[in-house]
């Protein structure tokens, strides 16, 4: 065989290794990705709250420049998701949020918290990201990192169902769809 022949069945032969074990990860991936759900944190009793953890309060601006805090939304239940127009999984999750903050309206508060640092993240980069997409739903800014620190948030997207009288009942880490958001929801609608 020639050496030109020799070059080209070499290049076949890694496209073919290379084309296996892309199809070899996906399926694995697929096959052992992690159920998506949502993580237990206590549970209510007949009695009263149970081992449900208070959430702790937080202030974070609103797209007006305005103070808001957590505690401002208790009396019904809050939807409080971590973000930041950086991240793929908060990107992927967002038309998800959307839908469901137009679905419940005002029976649900949703806090869509962008953690702005100020490098990698800015109050600006965040509202460009909502306004070019066209989200609808409440959009605030933790500006000085009180909301992260209140929370250890180590990775996000994050989630946290809060009901009307401001006790964790449930989170998600990670990116959700629309039916385990739902569920959520449900979950502090109780």
């Amino acid at each position: 065989m020639s050496k030109k022949t020799n070059t080209v069945l070499l290049i076949v032969f890694f496209a073919l290794i290379i084309a296996m074990s892309a199809f070899l990860y996906n399926e694995l991936t697929r096959e052992y990705a992690p159920d998506q759900d949502l993580i237990q944190i206590g549970a209510e009793t007949k009695e009263g709250k149970g081992n449900l953890k208070k959430a702790e309060d937080f202030m974070v601006v609103n797209i007006d420049g305005k103070y808001v805090k957590l505690s401002d939304m208790l009396g019904r239940p809050v939807v409080v998701n971590f973000w930041a127009s950086w991240c793929s999984p908060c990107k992927e999750e967002m038309p998800e949020f959307n839908k469901v903050y137009e679905e419940y309206g005002t029976a649900v508060a949703f806090m869509m918290v962008d953690l702005v640092d100020g490098n990698r993240e800015t109050r600006e980069k965040g509202l460009k990201f909502i306004t070019s997409r066209g989200y609808r739903f409440p959009v605030y800014f933790d500006m000085y990192q009180e909301a992260a620190k209140a929370y250890g948030i180590t990775s996000i997207p994050m989630t946290l169902f809060i009901d009307k009288d401001g006790y964790i009942v449930t989170k998600a880490i990670g990116a959700i769809d629309e039916d385990t958001l739902k569920k959520g929801i449900e979950l502090i609608r109780k």
